[in-house]
């Protein structure tokens, strides 16, 4: 028997190696002659630099840039690949929700300026394609902090402009805009159609614009999970604000701020494409200022570690996330391993911290069957501090069912 593991991270506990060597662990101690294939997944936000570089024999480079909040310095790192000419960067590295303390939550007070230093710090490292992975993200700034560190300049209604080195623009500026300005700024009109790619077929197409900034030759790919627009009542702001901390009167001012940011730019029909309202409009800004593709998360990785070719010939697969819900639904790492699965005819089942309502939907993308680690009531420090044993009792569960030998009749 072979047994695939596909799993993403459990969010604030288990990294997706770690989830694979608890599942490896309690397979070994049931059954020591399946053999195991280990590959640890991602869906564009934390992970995603590690199961790229591990994948593809790279290695990792560290630089200190600036923090989701302006003044703040952070650690983070840069991908690169195998191949030489690509780099890969997490967004949540330096733009992450994770780095602040809950009372340090306000999406109008961060920025993404310091994602912009690392996409700076891998163009100077010469490579020719940089993959950009927004999950995770504290802000909501349309991509106005990364553009800036990348050297546009921003006119605020007060007559200031701030350029790269200058105080950090953050969310609370969009509604401060006045223009933007870059010498030799395209501003040309939507021209021909350019393909958004899915995990295996088109899913929709955008207006072409040439991108705003000068991109010395890099190609720009956005490992995006979400299919929100920049604005609107399923925008950046209404969707995603309250995660970040924003009060119902700054989600009022910041979706008005990335309306505002979209005209400006001349570019508002990019406004509508999936995903330009991910990270905070950080899809948008992306698409606008450097002309990037965005393509789902858990499809780069998976492309990346050969998984479907790993899967032609398994029994099984494992795979998991921290939740299991609706959004999943939209390409995360549980719902796209599944969907492979039942192209191939394998059994894919997934162990997951909480079921939420709706998970069931996911059984129709080829998910065979979820289940929670957790074996009954508990909080989720508890569940947090104790994840890896509760993990691993779920595996052997799950495995010495799959595996039990069925009864003969009569």
């Amino acid at each position: 028997m072979k047994i695939v593991l596909a799993p993403d991270k459990f969010k604030g506990c288990l990294s997706a190696a770690a989830v694979c060597e608890a599942m490896a662990a309690s397979i070994r101690a049931v059954d020591a002659s399946i053999a195991i294939d280990a590959c640890p997944m991602a869906d564009g936000g934390e992970g995603t630099v590690d199961a790229l570089v591990a994948a593809t024999g790279g290695r990792t480079v560290t630089r200190r840039v600036t923090g989701p909040l302006p003044g703040t310095k952070v650690e983070a790192p840069i991908g690169l690949l195998g191949d030489g000419h690509t780099a890969v960067i997490e967004m949540a590295a330096a733009s992450g929700l994770h780095l602040l303390r809950p009372e340090q939550y306000d999406p109008t007070r961060t920025t993404t300026y310091g994602t912009g230093e690392l996409l700076v710090a891998a163009a100077e490292l010469g490579v020719k394609r940089i993959i950009l992975g927004i999950g995770g993200s504290a802000t909501i700034d349309g991509g106005i902090g990364a553009a800036q560190a990348w050297g546009a300049r921003f006119v605020l209604r007060t007559g200031q402009s701030y350029s790269a080195g200058d105080r950090r623009l953050t969310g609370g500026d969009l509604k401060q805009l006045l223009r933007f300005d870059w010498p030799g700024a395209s501003k040309q009109p939507a021209g021909a159609n350019v393909k958004l790619l899915g995990s295996a077929t088109v899913t929709a197409s955008v207006p072409h614009y040439e991108p705003l900034l000068n991109t010395r030759g890099i190609e720009f790919i956005v490992a995006c999970d979400v299919g929100n627009p920049l604005f609107g009542p399923d925008g950046a702001a209404p969707i995603f604000g309250p995660q970040k901390g924003a009060t119902s009167e700054q989600i009022t001012e910041l979706d008005s701020g990335l309306r505002s940011l979209a005209e400006k730019l001349l570019r508002t029909p990019l406004a509508d494409a999936p995903g330009a309202g991910a990270a905070g409009g950080m899809g948008f800004g992306m698409m606008a200022f450097f002309g990037a593709t965005l393509r789902p998360g858990a499809a780069i990785v998976m492309e990346a570690t050969n998984l479907r070719e790993r899967l032609r010939d398994a029994d099984l697969c494992l795979t998991g996330e921290g939740k299991l819900d609706v959004q999943s639904l939209g390409g995360k790492t549980a719902v796209a391993v599944a969907r492979i699965c039942k192209e191939l005819n394998v059994p894919c089942i997934a162990l997951t911290g909480s079921l939420a309502p709706g998970h069931e939907r996911a059984h129709d993308q080829g998910l065979t069957a979820a289940f929670s680690i957790c074996p009954g009531p508990m909080t989720l420090e508890e569940s947090l501090h104790s994840a890896a044993p509760l993990l691993s009792d779920a595996t052997t569960r799950v495995l010495r069912t799959f595996t039990a030998p069925a009864r003969p009749r009569g």
